[in-house]
C-alpha cells in the first residue's frame, strides 16, 4: 500500500511541518491578499513570547491572556500599517507591550504566581540545582527590577532579539538598550551567584557584561 508523503496542511495551505520556517513577510503578505487563515500562523508562532512579555508587565495571569488576544486582533486590524521596515516580532512587540500598560493604568497590581511563568532554564541548572527554587529567585528578581531595565532583559534573553530591536520596541537609542541590559544583569548578580547566572543564561554577551573573562572561551557572539 502506497503511504501518502504528503505534508499535512491546514486551512491556510501552508505546511504545518514548515510554518515555523516560514518568512513573515510571506505569510503577511497572503493575508493581505485575502488569505486570511494565513494569520493563524503568526498567532501560534508569537503567542507564547506575546504571553510571556504580558505576564511581566501586568503580573497576572488572566489579564495577561486578556493582553495576547487584544494583541492579536490589533495585529489584523492594523496589519495594512505594516511597512516592513523593522521586524514583524518587533512590531507585534511594541503593540502588545502599549495593550499591557494600558490594561494595567485601569487595574490594581497583583502578585504574579511566578509557577504559571514559562522561564527557560537550561537542563544543566534543573540537575546542577536540584532542591534550589531557582526558577523562583530568579523571577522575584526579575520583577523588582525597574521596568526599563526588566523589558530590556526580557526582550534580549528570553525572546533572544538584537539590541537593535531592542531598541526598536524599547523606542529608545541603541545604547540606551544595551545599557538598560547590562544594569538589569549587574542587578541579577547581586542577587544570584555568578555561576547560577551563567548556567541559566549561557550566553557569552550575559557573560561579557559581567566581566566573566575566565568562562568566555568556546562561546559565540
Amino acid at each position: 500500500m502506497k503511504r501518502d508523503i504528503n505534508p499535512t496542511k491546514d486551512k491556510s495551505g501552508l505546511s504545518i511541518g514548515s510554518e515555523e520556517n516560514a518568512s513573515d513577510l510571506t505569510i503577511i503578505a497572503r493575508i493581505r491578499q485575502g488569505d486570511r487563515a494565513a494569520f493563524s500562523i503568526l498567532v501560534r508562532k508569537y503567542q507564547k513570547s506575546v504571553l510571556r512579555m504580558a505576564l511581566r508587565i501586568v503580573r497576572d495571569l488572566e489579564t495577561a491572556e486578556d493582553v495576547v488576544q487584544e494583541t492579536f486582533l490589533k495585529t489584523y486590524q492594523k496589519l495594512h500599517l505594516f511597512e516592513g521596515r523593522a521586524a514583524f516580532k518587533s512590531w507585534l512587540f511594541q503593540i502588545s507591550i502599549n495593550t499591557a500598560k494600558n490594561k494595567l493604568r485601569g487595574k490594581r497590581h497583583e502578585a504574579l504566581d511566578i509557577s504559571k511563568v514559562n522561564i527557560a532554564v537550561s537542563p544543566e541548572a534543573e540537575s546542577d540545582l536540584e532542591g534550589v527554587d531557582l526558577k523562583e529567585a530568579l523571577n522575584q528578581a526579575i520583577d523588582e527590577l525597574p521596568e526599563r531595565q526588566k523589558m530590556a532583559l526580557v526582550l534580549r534573553v528570553y525572546e533572544d532579539l538584537s539590541f537593535k530591536e531592542v531598541a526598536q520596541i524599547m523606542e529608545c537609542p541603541y545604547d540606551t538598550a544595551k545599557a538598560n541590559y547590562r544594569h538589569a544583569l549587574i542587578k541579577l548578580k547581586s542577587r544570584i551567584s555568578d555561576k547560577n547566572l551563567l548556567t541559566l543564561f549561557n550566553r557569552k554577551d550575559v557573560v561579557s557584561s559581567l566581566g566573566f573573562v575566565s568562562h568566555t572561551e568556546g562561546i559565540e557572539q
